[in-house]
């Protein structure tokens, strides 16, 4: 019989301390886990989480629990579940087992796919701009102004997204997830396409809200983050 998934995105929070992370397992075998700091608070706790698509099993019996500031690096081959984690992570798909619980709400968490979610038709400040109002996003222009200038794209700000590079594209979706200053990041293979002076843009981005924010970040680069990483979480 197939075990029931419980499966919650809320904004109620622990009231007793929380102290490190717990053992986790990837699937198919242990994940690892940096060394425990103590939080006082937990974002996200995964407890015999699985995920089945038709016959496939996809995450087996994952388990582990990001405490609030936490960054917790999750790794893997191709295939090993990674971005299925990760979306069960930002509320978009739900588990078949297992339960998983998200102390964020859905409207503080940033999400970047591991394709750019953008709208080629459109320039850089429109992009920016609907996905501001949408968040209703106070001071969007000059938040918009901000991040397009830190990540290089001021130049190009009003050239359609449908002439940018891959890189390009990459640094405008990460302008994206960043606008409304999410509490929780899950970042799906960040640093994918970006050539060096974007990949350090990124690295300071991430050291600067390592204090204020908590991630999820899968990377097929773990030594690029991992001196941010407070737990390590290893699949397939």
């Amino acid at each position: 019989m197939e075990q029931t998934s419980l499966f919650r995105h809320t904004t109620t929070r622990p009231t007793k301390p929380r102290l490190g992370t717990v053992p986790s397992r990837g699937s198919c075998g242990e994940g690892r886990l940096g060394l425990a700091q103590e939080y006082s608070l937990g974002v996200i706790r995964a407890r015999g989480l699985e995920k089945r698509y038709g016959d496939r099993q996809v995450l087996r019996r994952v388990e582990f629990e990001l405490p609030r500031n936490g960054f917790l690096l999750v790794t893997g081959p191709n295939g090993s579940g990674k971005t299925t984690l990760l979306r069960i992570c930002a509320g978009l798909a739900a588990p078949t087992g297992g339960e998983l619980t998200c102390d964020v709400g859905r409207p503080s968490i940033g999400f970047l796919a591991h394709e750019p979610l953008v709208y080629r038709e459109l320039n850089a400040l429109e992009n920016l701009d609907l996905y501001g109002r949408l968040y209703r996003i106070r001071e969007r222009r000059e938040r918009i102004g901000m991040l397009l200038e830190r990540f290089g794209l001021w130049e190009e700000r009003h050239a359609r997204v449908a002439s940018y590079s891959r890189g390009m594209l990459q640094r405008l979706a990460l302008c994206r997830t960043l606008l409304h200053e999410p509490e929780l990041l899950v970042l799906d293979e960040p640093y994918s396409a970006l050539d060096d002076d974007g990949a350090a843009l990124l690295d300071r981005e991430l050291a600067e809200r390592r204090a204020t924010a908590s991630f999820v970040v899968a990377t097929h680069e773990p030594d690029r983050v991992l001196p941010l990483a407070t737990a390590r979480l290893a699949l397939g």
